[in-house]
């Protein structure tokens, strides 16, 4: 059992990224995680953690051995759940990450049902518009839209969305609506840089890819301002079809150019310790999945 303490001390360094905030998350005094890690490592023979002033990082074999025992630790959590019998209620901490936008509209409501399903949970949402190392940061899982990468991570398919040009009817009757991508050259236009932070916009043209190159008239930072701007009538924008759901079932935009979008991009959630998560990453993803694959919105 000491062992799997001064595993967990390690992990938890690792997670938190100090011996500091280690100390807090494990409610434990400063001196006791740096005992458990120097025991650790005197009964290894090896350096695991790097630290200084500012930081703590991993050694070559402290990485390797960090890893094995979070699976080592996943694997006797669920050891202990199976004993207790699968109506074993999930505790503890969850951590995910997920777009803002899509954090917003659905993360959060999901985090909200599974607060209020599992009173001993609590929720550490990452909400960001960048792709998050989760073995690196300590994260359970992540929603994620487009194709993804080889890796050793696990993902279920739960969703699907288009990537639409659109603008408001207002905007349209003054300057009328463009038929082909390449009419956009004559338009006013409104860049995201997160979404698309070139000047150029990719569409498809009979299976064939397409790139037309614009000067964007107004550039935003979120995709949210993008899409107020939108529905003021300043131009056409480009979102992702779950973004703009609301504004295009009030009638405040209208999808343009339909049959020259790119792809569908498929929704992951993806995660990294598959069978072996902990219950409440498990039961989260349950929910989550049969939730989103019922949103329309994501069709």
């Amino acid at each position: 059992m000491d062992l799997l303490h001064q595993m967990r001390v390690l992990v938890t360094v690792m997670d938190q990224g100090g011996f500091a905030a280690a100390a807090r998350e494990l409610r434990l005094s400063p001196a006791a995680v740096t005992r458990s890690i120097a025991a650790l490592e005197a009964q290894l023979g090896a350096s695991l953690l790097q630290r200084n002033t500012r930081m703590v990082r991993a050694t070559e074999a402290g990485l390797r051995y960090y890893e094995d025992c979070k699976r080592i630790l996943a694997e006797v959590q669920e050891a202990q759940e199976t004993a207790a019998g699968q109506q074993a209620e999930p505790q503890g901490r969850l951590v995910l990450t997920a777009p803002v936008l899509f954090g917003a509209m659905y993360a959060m409501p999901l985090i909200g049902a599974f607060l209020r399903a599992y009173p001993k949970t609590e929720v550490q949402a990452l909400m960001v518009d960048r792709v998050v190392n989760l073995v690196d940061e300590g994260v359970d899982l992540a929603f994620r839209i487009g194709r993804l990468p080889d890796s050793g991570l696990h993902a279920q398919v739960v969703g699907q969305v288009r990537l639409v040009a659109c603008a408001a009817p207002a905007y349209l009757a003054e300057r009328g609506e463009p038929q082909h991508p390449r009419e956009l050259q004559d338009h006013d236009c409104i860049a995201t840089a997160g979404l698309t932070p070139t000047s150029e916009w990719r569409f498809q043209d009979e299976g064939r890819a397409l790139s037309v190159r614009l000067r964007p008239r107004l550039w935003c930072t979120t995709n949210d301002s993008a899409i107020a701007a939108a529905s003021q009538g300043l131009g056409v924008a480009r979102a992702l079809s779950y973004q703009v759901a609301e504004p295009l079932r009030e009638g405040r935009l209208r999808v343009l150019l339909g049959g020259f979008e790119p792809e569908v991009l498929p929704v992951h959630i993806v995660y990294p310790q598959g069978r072996h998560a902990p219950s409440r990453v498990r039961r989260f993803i349950e929910m989550a999945a049969a939730t989103l694959r019922a949103d329309p919105s994501l069709r």
